[in-house]
């Protein structure tokens, strides 16, 4: 049961909206629920400030976010910036790798796009293949229709020009996003992202577009053409994460105070 269709994707275009009795009734109970339990705790924490806005605005509850760092950042490296932009994560509808697809469409460099990931449902996959075939890209995007191991997003990663994540209203920053940071790239994200942009900040560590397939094109064709910026980028995204003090260390002062 993903309870997040209850609450935040109630009324999202992916969300779970009913107005069935059975529906609305569960919906009422676990928001009671988790606000009577969650309301017993010393202290609550979140993985950014969008949850607890969300847990204070379903639950009426305060909340301090604390940001999750990585498992074992050090085995991300940089070996420079190449053509690919890479994108990995679940291919999910509001994860939007649809957008990425047709960004492709509109660059004007030999910028490449590889898809990595693994479909709860094959429908969206299969489209996204469609569409690839569709708008003449297959010898442009490479869809990995599959969960690659650590060592090969690593590997992928050190190569890489950028990574794309652009989910919808996501809940954090995401691990792609800390991922990328660990091996100095930056982050193209959208204006819509949610938690992403509590970590990224236009032309500091990523580049903030719009979320349509022209502006996403824009800002592949940019790195691609500067990769002095790419570089400037991804080494601002992991300053960041110092700024942010995104490291165990601080969890678990935090956690153990």
């Amino acid at each position: 049961l993903h309870i997040c269709i209850y609450y935040d994707l109630w009324d999202a275009p992916h969300g779970k909206r009913s107005d069935h009795p059975h529906d609305v009734a569960l919906k009422a109970a676990l928001q009671r629920f988790d606000a009577a339990t969650l309301g017993e705790a010393r202290a609550i924490y979140t993985n950014s400030k969008i949850v607890s806005k969300r847990l204070e605005t379903f639950n009426g509850l305060k909340s301090q976010p604390l940001y999750p760092p990585i498992f074992r950042p050090e085995r991300f490296r940089c070996d420079g910036y190449g053509d690919e932009i890479l994108a990995v994560c679940r291919v999910e509808p509001h994860k939007r790798q649809a957008l990425l697809v047709e960004a492709m469409a509109h660059v004007k460099t030999p910028v490449r796009l590889r898809l990595c990931g693994k479909s709860g449902h094959s429908a969206y996959g299969e489209a996204l293949q469609a569409r690839i075939v569709d708008l003449q890209l297959s010898d442009r995007i490479a869809f990995e229709n599959r969960w690659i191991s650590e060592e090969e997003k690593a590997d992928l990663l050190a190569g890489a020009l950028a990574v794309a994540y652009l989910p919808h209203d996501e809940d954090s920053y995401g691990y792609p996003s800390l991922e990328a940071a660990h091996a100095l790239k930056p982050v193209i994200t959208a204006t819509d992202s949610g938690g992403v942009l509590e970590l990224v900040e236009d032309d500091r560590n990523g580049l903030i577009v719009e979320p349509e397939p022209k502006a996403i094109a824009a800002a592949f064709d940019r790195l691609w053409r500067e990769k002095a910026t790419a570089a400037r980028l991804g080494a601002g995204n992991l300053q960041r994460l110092s700024e942010m003090a995104i490291n165990w260390d601080h969890v678990v002062e935090t956690l153990t105070a």
